[in-house]
């Protein structure tokens, strides 16, 4: 079996970012010299030479020789993209990494792809990506799509908003007066709209809600909690996590709706390696401070 090792690291907006969940979660984090560890350490996966009958997706990924897994790219933390090197790092990444090496695909055998919320569900479904990989909620809604393995990551939604902010401390003081960003398409903006009085604002990516909320153009930003602290770690002299989070968000990896044999296969892969899931956490997130516990995988229905 070939070994192949991830490289990416948690840069300087990551480690900010465990220092701020650790204080936002009031409870004892890891020293910082465990980061650094963990970080020159890496995460190693072995590349697996499964046999999967049944499997068109498998298939097709087999004949073409690489995978092509859609991920987000902004995301500190979770799923990013280093401007300045290229490099990719989070917890998202090492998960897809981890799968594809399940499959017998070594990173220099994959292919990213950056998708957006909304369009997630349609680039499975033409077969633009072959798995997704990218704090993509498990919904019933999409889940009449495309199908789900895991969960593989527990978190709920936030809200974000500016350094100076003293009026919205909570999801009660969402009133109509407010306005808040999300990404168009995903689950935390429906969530508004169904359940809240404020005003929304939705664009593509959730930076660019971001920016909308430096310029003063909306009030706050809100999404899964995980993503927020990460923005307020890269700048927290002009925003801060508020409240605590009001939902329940389940991250599945997407794939075709067509092929329970790969829907399966990826299940198990993850209900086998409590100890890799483990170390994937402990490398990302360990120093937040946050005991990470994997979820218990859904059967394949």
């Amino acid at each position: 079996m070939r070994k192949f090792r991830n490289i990416a690291v948690a840069g300087i907006a990551a480690s900010a970012l465990f220092a701020l969940t650790a204080c936002n979660s009031g409870t004892p984090g890891a020293e910082p010299g465990d980061m650094e560890d963990g970080a020159a350490g890496g995460v190693s996966f072995d590349v697996a030479s499964p046999e999967l009958d049944g499997s068109p997706t498998f298939d097709a990924l087999t004949s073409r020789g690489t995978i092509n897994i859609g991920v987000k790219a902004d995301q500190p933390g979770l799923g990013y993209l280093d401007p300045t090197t290229n490099e990719r790092s989070g917890f998202d990444i090492d998960i897809a990494r981890w799968m594809a090496a399940s499959l017998g695909f070594a990173d220099e055998d994959i292919n990213w792809s950056e998708i957006e919320s909304a369009n997630r569900e349609q680039a499975i479904m033409n077969s633009d990506v072959d798995l997704y990989v990218g704090t993509y909620s498990m919904t019933e809604s999409r889940a009449e799509q495309i199908n789900f393995a895991g969960p593989y990551f527990l978190t709920g939604q936030g809200l974000l908003v500016a350094a100076d902010n003293d009026t919205i401390t909570s999801d009660a003081d969402l009133t109509s007066d407010v306005v808040v960003c999300s990404a168009t398409g995903s689950t935390p903006i429906q969530n508004i709209k169904d359940n809240y009085d404020a005003e929304t604002r939705e664009f593509g990516t959730y930076s660019e809600c971001i920016e909308a909320l430096r310029t003063g153009q909306v009030d706050a930003v809100t999404t899964d909690e995980a993503i927020l602290i990460g923005y307020a770690a890269v700048e927290p002299d002009s925003f801060k996590v508020v409240g605590e989070p009001f939902s329940e968000e389940r991250y599945g990896i997407g794939l075709p709706n067509n092929d329970v044999v790969l829907n399966e296969y990826l299940n198990e892969v993850l209900t086998d390696g409590g100890a890799t899931w483990q170390e994937i956490f402990d490398h990302n997130l360990g120093a937040s401070g946050v005991d990470g516990v994997q979820p218990t995988v859904d059967a394949v229905e």
